[in-house]
């Protein structure tokens, strides 16, 4: 792939589509003997031994997971740095402080600005994922798709530019869109 052959790192995005995990996995598998691991976030477990059972199932060869905290996304930075690849869900909500209201499907929504600041940050190559369910369980089909375009310098209209890519991959195949997933609601408070 010619993204990872660039050497700046490469910003995964996949909406909640499909099996967005397993685009993780055929990253992981593909890619992470040559270009090293794909790093991911996962919000860890409010019970501690739950926690270790999650990070052992999620952490697997040429997979990082790293805690949605701060360090978890130095962790993604320094990635990003080396070369190396990151993924993320940006039509995740992010708690109050770390998003800004943009539009998604024409509503306002929430949204995360901490792909654009990847992006911005690292020069990473931005490259949109989905993982595609194939019908009667014969398994996945990965669809892998540029951005068309560099996202803007612009902290506002680089988010909004994600959003968009967002809905076209999203009417790509809108059936297997998780659209019970509360897009629109307003963001959680941290303590």
């Amino acid at each position: 792939m010619d993204a990872y052959a660039s050497g700046k790192g490469v910003l995964f995005l996949t909406p909640h589509m499909g099996c967005f995990e397993i685009t993780a996995q055929a990253l992981a598998m593909r890619f992470g003997g040559q270009y090293g691991p794909l790093t991911v976030l996962y919000r860890p477990a409010r019970h501690a031994g739950l926690g270790e059972v999650m990070e052992q199932a999620r952490n697997r060869p040429g997979l990082e997971a790293v805690p949605t905290t701060l360090a978890g996304v130095r962790q993604m930075i320094k990635a990003l740095r080396a070369g190396h690849a990151v993924g993320l869900l940006p039509d995740q909500v992010p708690p109050e402080g770390m998003g800004q209201w943009a539009p998604f499907f024409g509503k306002p929504a929430y949204t995360m600005t901490l792909a654009a600041r990847l992006a911005a940050q690292t020069g990473a190559r931005v490259v949109l994922i989905w993982g595609e369910r194939l019908s009667w369980g014969r398994g996945y089909l990965v669809h892998t798709q540029s951005m068309g375009h560099d996202l803007s310098a612009d902290l506002d209209v680089a988010v909004v530019q994600i959003n968009q890519a967002m809905e076209r991959v999203i009417l790509s195949c809108p059936q297997q869109y998780l659209w019970g997933y509360a897009r629109y609601k307003s963001p959680r408070q941290d303590a």
